[in-house]
Order: structure tokens, then sequence, then C-alpha cells
């Protein structure tokens, strides 16, 4: 459970940071229009992936996450209607990957550290 809220709070960094780069006006509403299509990626890819089973794995989980954010965010913004270009396609593909693998990397470096202390 904590992982999927880190994911959906990792999304919507993503949408208030992107925002805020474009200094686009109305800050919550904004920022969910833009996260929401990614927060549906993310969601059908816990889904899919069973990703409840080991949410913190790197792989196939983390990886499964962040390239389902994208795909399906991508998607469903053409979809709608919202602006899908490459250079906001490759600035999602790094920021995202960076933010959803990023914690969850931590995550094991944190886990090793323990389990090195409590063998040693």
């Amino acid at each position: 459970m904590l992982a999927a809220c880190a994911d959906a709070a990792s999304i919507l960094v993503f949408a208030a940071i992107g925002r805020d780069a474009h200094q686009r006006g109305d800050i919550l509403i904004g920022v969910f229009s833009t996260a929401w299509p990614f927060l549906v990626g993310a969601a059908l890819s816990w889904l899919a992936l069973r990703v409840w089973r080991s949410p913190l794995a790197l792989w196939p989980a983390g990886v499964g996450v962040w390239l389902g954010t994208v795909t399906i965010g991508m998607l469903l913004r053409a979809v709608t209607g919202q602006t899908v270009v490459l250079p906001f396609v490759i600035v999602a593909l790094l920021s995202l990957g960076l933010l959803l693998l990023g914690y969850r990397l931590l995550a094991a470096g944190v886990r090793r550290l323990n389990t090195r202390r409590r063998g040693a």
C-alpha cells in the first residue's frame, strides 16, 4: 500500500514540477489534469503485473510500473486530445523513471544496509 501511495505521489510531483516549469495556473486542478492519465497508467500496471506481491522490487515491479505508466499515460493523453510530443515523452520517461525507480533503489539500499548490520 505504501508503494502504491509513493507511486501516486511521484506522479503528482512529476505533474506539479512540469506545470510549474511551464508557469501554468490552476495549481490543484491543473496538476490533476496533467497527472490523471499517468495515475491510470500506474494503476493498470499495478493490476496487470500484480505489483502488490513485491511492490518495492526494481524488476519486474518498478520497471513495469514505470514503462506502463508512461505508455498508458501517453496513450490516454493522445486519445483525450492532450499534447503528446517527442520532447514531452522523453522528459516523462526520464523523470518518471527517476521518481518511480529511485525510491525503490533507495529502499533496496536500506534493506541491504539493515541486512549487513544484522549479520555483522
